[in-house]
């Protein structure tokens, strides 16, 4: 059975769209100032964890607690990120074609698999690993490493990564010894390697996949 590894943000789901509506509803919550909803946009632009939530009740003295102000948050985006129907029907049918499904993703555990579950994306996969596992971030080896062992595979047996960041997920892939899927958009480092596919969504992705097993 041949392995895939997805990564989730900016992937199979689209992060950047949810995060203002959860930032938004968060401080409308609260009665936060303006300045505290634009300190969490770009705080929490690229990601975000606990510790983000600690540091804004420093700032700005707030008396709600962090910690409660982070569960709130992660409840708000799971909520409010979605994967595409086409996306899911995707994984689907690689199941289908028994493609071995994995995601590896950077990020706080809790959040990450809220939002796997919330989507539905995780009923549609074999094995899942968070940088957060393991306090290391893609491209570290052991993150793939630990990805294809919840999947219950090895990467000496080789297979695919697929994601939007190139040093993370392209970068990582290669080291890995997997092949790989860039979905365009960020800029290329020019020291970088090249993908082995450039594609504009994760369905083109998911296609070129599953002719590979056809």
């Amino acid at each position: 059975m041949p392995l895939v590894l997805f990564d989730l943000d900016g992937t199979l789901v689209d992060r950047q769209s949810a995060l203002g509506d959860a930032v938004s509803t968060l401080c409308r919550a609260h009665a936060f100032p303006a300045d505290v909803e634009q300190w969490l946009m770009l705080e929490l632009a690229v990601r975000a964890n606990p510790g983000d939530f600690s540091r804004l009740c420093t700032v700005f003295d707030l008396e709600a607690p962090a910690t409660q102000l982070w569960q709130e948050y992660v409840d708000l985006m799971s909520a409010a990120v979605i994967c595409r129907p086409e996306v899911l029907e995707g994984l689907a049918r690689l199941r289908t074609a028994a493609w071995t499904i994995g995601v590896i993703t950077n990020g706080a555990g809790d959040i990450q698999r809220a939002k796997l579950a919330r989507t539905g994306v995780a009923a549609l996969v074999d094995g899942v690993a968070v940088s957060g596992d393991l306090e290391i971030r893609k491209p570290d080896l052991r993150l793939f490493e630990l990805a294809a062992t919840r999947c219950c595979v090895s990467l000496t047996d080789g297979g695919w990564m697929v994601g939007d960041n190139p040093t993370g997920d392209i970068g990582g892939g290669h080291q890995a010894g997997l092949r790989t899927i860039w979905l365009r958009g960020r800029s290329w480092p020019s020291e970088l390697p090249a993908a082995h596919h450039v594609v504009d969504d994760v369905t083109d992705a998911i296609t070129i996949l599953l002719n590979e097993t056809e």
